[in-house]
């Protein structure tokens, strides 16, 4: 069962934990006055495991660089601990990666099916 998330007034979303991993289904701006809330909450919840982060941004309407930053943080944890993250991402978040190069550190997917899959054969 999903829980929701209120991250900040223009960031929020859920989460499911199921066996092996955790979803984040986010919605809205991920950007400097959300990034610190993110960070906390997706902290946490590594901490808690599982440390299979599947972080869906299909519905993010915007990205900046503070959002970007948050990502390779997380990703950076998640490989800390053995993890795996898979960003579940929209042309506008693809375009923001691609453009700072970020794309060959952060594993980007088409949809959630394609990151779960992801996730089982590592």
């Amino acid at each position: 069962m999903p829980e929701s998330l209120t991250l900040t007034v223009s960031l929020r979303g859920n989460r499911e934990v199921r066996e092996r991993l955790q979803i984040f289904r986010l919605a809205g701006l991920l950007d400097a006055y959300s990034e610190a809330a993110f960070r906390k909450v997706l902290e946490k919840a590594l901490d808690e495991g599982p440390v299979n982060l599947i972080l869906d941004l299909s519905q993010i309407d915007f990205i900046d660089s503070s959002g970007l930053g948050a990502l390779v943080q997380i990703a950076k944890k998640v490989q800390n601990q053995s993890g795996s993250l898979q960003i579940v991402s929209n042309p506008r978040v693809t375009q923001t990666v691609k453009l700072v190069r970020l794309d060959q550190f952060l594993t980007l997917q088409p949809n959630v099916e394609a990151a779960i899959e992801n996730v089982k054969q590592s």
